[in-house]
């Protein structure tokens, strides 16, 4: 079935990011960083299976020819910034419905990489990969990479920062939401895009952007397996962090349980027999009268003379509890109130 995942990350000088390291990758070509020098070949890869550049829609009219060269774009920027610890580049990492055909997925992940292009103005590098054929992967894992700028694009060249690398505080400045609430817009926009795509394709399964207490489903959610660690496992590998990972994922799983146990009531037993409401309210009838038939019989003068005593025995009680300030005050509020 369909599953929801994006994620967005950043490619920066300060980790050992290169923006033409990442499009080289993605893109599977041959890419030369004319910053460092450095020279990225992934021309072998086999599982590309679709890539362009996404440029804004009111560019269309002008020659953004060096925008499309993507060992122009890239570089440039590279170029654009100065600082050593400055970010190059941001990636969209979607998972694409495997219930969809190739030409489905090539056009959701066009009008979904559009809206991002128009409301942000830079430019989308856009590669979609199919599933890895190693050992252990999963074959439905069709997803796409999608590379922006993080400074608005012109026919000249890359101009200011995207609103995306605002901080809040220049955000509340400007009118917008916080990152976060743009972050989840976002999120969003991919569930919203992906629907759309499956019900046009006449699928019934659905993503679901929400967390899965907010779509109020009592479940862990399963364990994150970081890329590294994964790798070492599928090469064959034991791995502490994966296993211990793995056991803090079960501890969790099992004190949900433990919890949900306690606050249910306790089940009918397997032998007794399920009964109507109606019976269960004869039932009921039959038990109080049993109760009511068992009692003593006591004359009216003896009833009365036991209400008396009960009620003697808990004026008695009552009058030890509270101090004669406390009595006295009640005397007299009762006395009033005849």
């Amino acid at each position: 079935m369909a599953i929801y995942f994006l994620n967005l990350k950043s490619v920066g000088r300060s980790s050992g990011g290169s923006a033409v390291s990442a499009a080289a990758y993605r893109s599977g070509e041959r890419i030369r960083d004319e910053r460092t020098g450095k020279t990225y070949d992934h021309s072998g890869r086999q599982d590309v299976m679709h890539k362009e550049i996404i440029l804004p829609g009111e560019f269309a009219a002008h020659d953004m020819g060096w925008a499309h060269d993507r060992r122009n774009l890239w570089n440039t920027a590279e170029h654009a910034e100065v600082r050593k610890d400055a970010r190059v580049a941001r990636e969209y990492l979607v998972a694409l419905p495997a219930e969809l055909a190739h030409d489905q997925r090539v056009k959701l992940v066009r009008e979904f990489s559009r809206e991002l292009v128009e409301r942000y103005r830079f430019a989308l590098d856009v590669a979609i990969h199919a599933p890895r054929d190693f050992p252990g992967s999963d074959s439905r894992n069709f997803h796409a990479h999608l590379l922006a700028t993080t400074r608005e694009v012109t026919p000249k060249g890359l101009g200011a920062k995207t609103t995306v690398e605002m901080h809040d505080r220049r955000r509340r400045e400007a009118g917008l939401d916080s990152g976060v609430r743009e972050l989840l817009d976002v999120r969003k926009s991919w569930a919203d895009a992906a629907n759309g795509a499956l019900q046009a394709a006449h699928i019934d399964a659905r993503i679901d952007h929400r967390t899965l207490a907010a779509q109020g489903i009592n479940r862990e959610p399963a364990p994150h397996i970081p890329r590294a660690v994964f790798e070492m496992e599928r090469r064959g590998h034991r791995t502490v962090v994966a296993e211990g990972i793995r056991q803090q994922y079960q501890a969790r799983v099992e004190a949900r349980l433990q919890r949900a146990a306690q606050r249910s009531p306790t089940p009918a037993r397997a032998s007794e027999p399920k009964l109507s409401p109606d019976e269960l309210r004869r039932q009921s009838a039959e038990n109080w009268r049993r109760y009511r038939a068992a009692q003593p019989k006591l004359s009216a003068e003896e009833l009365q003379r036991q209400s008396v005593e009960k009620w003697l025995r808990y004026r008695e009680e009552r009058s030890k509890s509270q101090s004669p300030s406390q009595s006295q005050a009640r005397t007299r509020d009762h006395d009033h109130s005849l």
